[in-house]
């Protein structure tokens, strides 16, 4: 029996007793009181605080659909146990947040409630937001309840049994969820143990929190619940792997200078490196907007964490590719990717910041996990647009110009070039992949 469907039965077990289940869920909840009205009052103040946290925790991502009104819901999310629509919150009454109070607000963000009981699903990432300070959750509140109220009503999830039941969930969260707000940590090297510096703590507040950075970097286990470290993990819905954040491994943040990462992390582009995918989407809605400190808080912060025990352990060297699957990926190399990336595969650099990323050397092509290097081939893509990088340059989509052995050929050729040394990529992976959509 697999693992996968063990974790359904036992789940299925734990909906049978649903009333002791959310009798012992109620509890795991705090109310945090406001320490004064002022907080989440519309004051320019708040409201100006509020923009700012609402653009670090990336909220208008989830909550605008393509082509709609910011913060007005609609857009939905592919989970392995069914879709969910994020829903309106802007200050309309009827559809959306305006009736609720800044307790209400801070019930659903540090514990997963909606106002009147109602046990919101953790797609919603509550189990990142529960850090949240409550002084930052009423300046959030203060900034919604300002926005152009949109009358937009939400459409319902499609779940399937037994994911829709607030029993199942009361179930998820007595075994994944435990609210608590951050508290500053302490020194591991020192004794008695110092606090961390402030730099480091602003780091982490805004990475395991506001950016819920978990969400998307940590793999996920057979019931959707996030692991506790940054280890990287496919994301559910987008096709895209999101890389360990740990550092030890051959994409790490140790890897990087830190110049280098706030850059990244500010326009989307760095010395060698552009983001692609989601992360293009993260960047350009939300981290080019965050201060120069919190940048290099984050920065900080991502440098320091240390991997899990046996995450990064030595492999045996990757098998040499076919002599044949070279020779065809050199030539696809040669008339489709040479004229942006190079014949060496150095790419293009201009104005401190890459055009074309290189492919010599790139962590990102020759991961463990092939995944982003075969959408990126089959789909295209484009940085971020950012005041750091006003104009990016584009990645063509070659999905109908290159069929599954074709791009296997081209992209195992690059993997295994001017010193890459990963696995071939086969075409049933190609394949794979043809079926997720395109962002």
């Amino acid at each position: 029996m697999s693992m996968a469907r063990m974790a359904r039965l036992a789940l299925l077990a734990a909906t049978a007793c649903a009333a002791g289940a959310i009798a012992l869920a109620w509890p795991r909840m705090q109310m945090i009181p406001s320490s004064s009205r002022a907080d989440w009052a519309a004051t320019p103040d708040n409201i100006a605080r509020g923009a700012y946290l609402a653009r670090a925790g990336g909220c208008v991502g989830c909550h605008t659909a393509r082509g709609g009104a910011a913060y007005a819901g609609g857009r939905a999310l592919d989970t392995p146990f069914g879709r969910l629509v994020a829903p309106n919150i802007t200050p309309d009454r009827a559809t959306g947040i305006g009736a609720w109070s800044a307790d209400d607000f801070w019930n659903a963000l540090h514990n997963g409630i909606a106002p009147g009981g109602r046990l919101l699903y953790p797609a919603f990432p509550y189990p990142n937001y529960t850090r949240v300070t409550r002084a930052d959750s009423d300046a959030l509140f203060a900034y919604l309840r300002s926005l152009k109220s949109v009358r937009r009503p939400n459409a319902p999830h499609a779940l399937g049994f037994p994911y829709k039941l607030q029993a199942a969930l009361a179930a998820w969260r007595l075994l994944y969820f435990t609210p608590g707000v951050y508290a500053p940590a302490l020194s591991p090297t020192s004794a008695p143990a110092p606090a961390r510096a402030d730099v480091w703590n602003r780091g982490a507040y805004l990475v395991e929190g506001l950016g819920h950075c978990g969400a998307c970097h940590s793999a996920r286990n057979a019931m959707g619940a996030s692991s506790a470290v940054l280890d990287g993990g496919l994301m559910a819905g987008s096709g895209w792997y999101a890389p360990a954040l740990t550092t030890g491994g051959p994409a790490g943040p140790d890897q990087w200078i830190e110049a280098d990462l706030v850059q990244l992390l500010r326009s989307g582009v760095a010395p060698r490196h552009a983001v692609f995918g989601p992360m293009a989407e993260v960047v350009g809605q939300s981290l080019q907007h965050l201060s120069e400190p919190d940048l290099r808080a984050i920065a900080v912060y991502l440098r320091s964490l240390p991997a899990p025990p046996g995450r990064h352990a030595a492999t045996a060297p990757a098998a040499a590719a076919p002599d044949a699957l070279m020779k065809g990926g050199e030539r696809l190399y040669a008339r489709h990717c040479a004229d942006c990336h190079g014949k060496d595969g150095g790419g293009v650099e201009g104005d401190g910041q890459t055009i074309y990323p290189p492919l010599a050397g790139n962590r990102v092509v020759s991961a463990a996990e092939p995944v982003n290097a075969i959408r990126i081939v089959l789909n295209g893509g484009f940085a971020p647009a950012t005041a750091g990088n006003p104009r990016p340059y584009g990645m063509p989509p070659f999905s109908t110009l290159l069929d599954d052995e074709e791009a296997a050929a081209v992209i195992s050729y690059v993997r295994a070039s001017w010193g890459n040394a990963a696995r071939a990529v086969t075409p049933s992976e190609v394949n794979a992949n043809r079926a997720v959509p395109p962002d």
